[in-house]
């Protein structure tokens, strides 16, 4: 979820677990019918890097009929990202948005001073049983750009980078790493990605360790 200037970071696996400095456990809250899991902020950990809130939803079973209405509210100095493993969400907001959002694509907006948005599952997935899985993290934006214009970007699943190393698979979602930059517009220097690794594989397997930035590190990736 960081950027960490390290050369060679290292990882609780490799320095033991007195390494862990602090250890979240998310706390639910629901949004009518659905509950989300929020990691941060918590009492020991505001923050990570630029990131200020980071959200779980699902991953959920819904009946026909059923969906996520998270109705028109307002956004202030943040910047909030929506990526999908399962499902779909249905984007509008006050700057001219209206987009869908699926699984492995981003929706990327940025608030500066002031947004207002709503998500709701489309009447398409509504019309049989439905799943979501996805997590929503938001990002505070640097003093110069609190004030900026409202902004809002899609980025569909073909247009992040992926990166691949005996079988470990990353496709990066924000920022710039492993040489490859996403496309987003970005304000911090972070980087943020969706990393699968197969049954039996480890990272430290490939070569992706060696290079600056060490997926092994970085909680909620």
């Amino acid at each position: 979820m960081s950027w960490n200037p390290a050369i060679e970071p290292g990882c609780p696996d490799e320095v033991g677990l007195d390494a862990i400095e602090t250890l979240i456990v998310p706390r639910a809250r629901g949004i009518g019918s659905f509950e989300v899991r929020r990691a941060l902020p918590a009492p020991k950990r505001q923050m990570v890097g630029p990131f200020i809130f980071f959200d779980q939803a699902g991953p959920a079973e819904l009946l026909t009929g059923q969906g996520v209405d998270v109705r028109p509210h307002p956004h202030i100095g943040l910047g909030t990202v929506t990526y999908l493993f399962r499902g779909d969400f249905h984007h509008r907001d006050s700057t001219g948005a209206d987009q869908m959002i699926r699984p492995g694509a981003l929706n990327w907006m940025v608030a500066g001073r002031g947004v207002s948005h709503s998500e709701r599952t489309s009447a398409a997935a509504r019309t049989g049983p439905n799943s979501l899985f996805g997590i929503q993290t938001w990002l505070a934006l640097p003093d110069r750009q609190e004030d900026m214009a409202p902004m809002f970007e899609h980025h569909g699943k073909e247009a992040l980078p992926v990166i691949e190393d005996c079988g470990v698979s990353v496709r990066l979602i924000l920022g710039d790493a492993y040489g490859q930059k996403a496309p987003a517009t970005m304000f911090s220097e972070t980087f943020y990605a969706d990393v699968t690794v197969e049954a039996g594989r480890s990272r430290r397997q490939g070569n992706l360790h060696r290079r600056r930035f060490d997926l092994g590190c970085w909680p909620g990736i």
